[in-house]
């Protein structure tokens, strides 16, 4: 069976879109071939790297990538996880779907936290509602898409 090619898309490219990357590496690299990017390069977050690591997933080795980077790769899904880049998502030609599914941002969730542990617990708050969503794909994917039609 051939695998679903399935890009998460955010801003930067250092936090969200490198988590459901990995979990979809680790949770379904029989069903889905994953590949991360932003509409900017921010670079990989270390405090993403350290939750990730937490729940047993190594992004250490990814890095942030601009989309064009993987323009001549054909998706079947495109998958926006901030609304940032939902709203200037680049043109995908052929057969690909846009879903956006949006998480909000640790670094924004974590700005008023005092201590490292606070900050942290943002990060893996995050990281665990990904991870959900990873575990029901690829179903969810077409369930997103009947919503987004209605």
């Amino acid at each position: 069976m051939k695998k679903l090619k399935v890009l998460f898309l955010c801003t930067g490219n250092s936090c969200r879109s490198q988590m459901a990357e990995g979990w979809a590496g680790k949770l379904k690299s029989d069903v889905i071939e994953p590949y991360s990017a932003g509409i900017e390069t921010h670079g990989l977050n270390p405090y993403a790297v350290k939750v990730m690591a937490e729940a047993g997933v190594d992004i250490s080795g990814q890095y942030s990538k601009h989309v064009d980077e993987l323009k001549n790769i054909e998706f079947d899904y495109v998958v926006t996880v901030c609304g940032h880049a939902h709203d200037n998502c680049p043109l995908f030609t052929g057969k690909a779907k846009v879903i956006h599914v949006g998480f909000d941002d640790p670094p924004k969730l974590a700005k008023d936290a005092k201590t490292e542990e606070e900050v942290l617990n943002c990060y893996r708050r995050v990281r665990d509602e990904i991870h959900k969503f990873i575990a029901d794909l690829p179903g969810s994917l077409q369930t997103k898409l009947i919503i987004n039609k209605v």
